[in-house]
C-alpha cells in the first residue's frame, strides 16, 4: 500500500469548501472521484485543512493510500485528466507510512486579497474582496503586527468547528499594498474557524479608525468576538503555503 502525497491548487468559487458534504460539490469529493477512477478503488483523500465555500488554494497538500503501479511523476497527469479545469494536481511524491496531510503539517500561511479601488475590476471578481472605500495599508500593517506571537485567538474566530484550545502561534502577520491590491499574509501553527477573515476585518477597522493598532492586545485578552472586526467575505482568501518535513516538504516548496 503506497501513501501518495499531492500538491494541488484550486479555485474555490464553484465549491462548498474542501470537505465532502452530502448533495453539495466540494473539492475533496471531486478529487476522490478522480482518484477512484485512476486507481480503480474507492479511496479516502485527507486534506491539510478545511477551506470554506468560495475560498481558494494556491498550494494545498492532500494524501491517499492505494495499491497502484502508476509512477509517481505520472500521477498528476492521470488525475488531471479526470479533474475539472479549476482543480489541478501539480506534483506527487511517495510519503512515509505515517504521513498525514493534516497531522504532519508544521505550519500554514493564508493570504487575503482586497481590491481597494473605487472602480470594480471584473478580473478580480470572486478572487479578491472588492472594497471601494480608501484603506491605509500602513495602519493595517501596524495592526497586523499586534497579532504576532502566541495568544488566545477566541476574539477572532467564529463559532463552528470544535477545538480543544483557542491558543495559536502566529509567526507573521503583515499587510502590503501593490497598486490597488492589498495582500494580508498570516502564517501560524494552526488556525481557528474564520480566524484569518476576522483578523483582516480587524485590520480594516483599524484603517477606518474604529480601533487603534495598540488596542488589539487588549481585545485578544477579552476573548470577545463582538469587539473585533467583521468576518470578511470568503472570495479573497487563499491557502498560500504549507510546510512539512522530508520529501513532502520539498515537494510543497517547489
Amino acid at each position: 500500500m503506497r501513501n501518495i502525497a499531492l500538491r494541488l491548487a484550486y479555485l474555490g468559487t464553484a465549491y462548498h469548501g474542501w470537505q465532502t458534504q452530502a448533495g453539495l460539490p466540494t473539492v475533496q469529493q471531486t478529487l476522490e472521484r478522480a482518484v477512484e477512477k485512476t486507481v480503480g478503488a474507492r479511496t479516502h483523500v485527507t486534506g491539510c485543512g478545511r477551506t470554506d465555500a468560495g475560498v481558494h488554494a494556491l498550494r494545498y497538500c492532500a494524501n491517499f493510500r492505494a495499491d497502484c503501479a502508476i509512477p509517481t511523476d505520472r500521477i498528476p497527469l492521470a488525475l488531471n485528466s479526470r479533474l475539472p479545469a479549476d482543480i489541478a494536481v501539480q506534483a506527487a511524491t511517495e510519503a512515509p507510512e505515517d504521513f498525514n496531510a493534516i497531522g504532519s503539517c508544521l505550519q500554514k500561511e493564508y493570504i487575503y486579497k482586497i481590491h481597494n479601488s473605487r472602480i470594480r475590476d471584473p478580473f478580480w471578481v470572486d478572487r479578491a474582496c472588492f472594497w471601494p472605500a480608501p484603506l491605509d495599508a500602513e495602519t493595517m500593517n501596524a495592526a497586523a503586527a499586534a497579532f504576532v506571537g502566541t495568544h488566545d485567538f477566541a476574539a477572532v474566530r467564529s463559532v463552528g468547528t470544535q477545538t480543544k484550545t483557542t491558543v495559536r502561534t502566529i509567526h507573521w502577520c503583515r499587510a502590503e499594498r501593490d497598486g490597488d491590491i492589498i495582500t494580508v499574509s498570516v502564517c501560524a501553527d494552526g488556525f481557528l474557524y474564520n480566524m484569518v477573515r476576522a483578523i483582516v476585518g480587524t485590520l480594516v477597522y483599524a484603517s477606518d479608525g474604529k480601533l487603534a493598532p495598540g488596542d488589539i492586545p487588549g481585545l485578544l485578552r477579552t476573548g470577545d468576538r463582538r469587539l473585533t472586526g467583521p468576518t470578511m467575505p470568503p472570495q479573497g482568501l487563499y491557502m498560500h503555503r504549507v510546510w512539512y518535513k522530508g520529501e513532502v516538504g520539498q515537494m510543497m516548496a517547489k
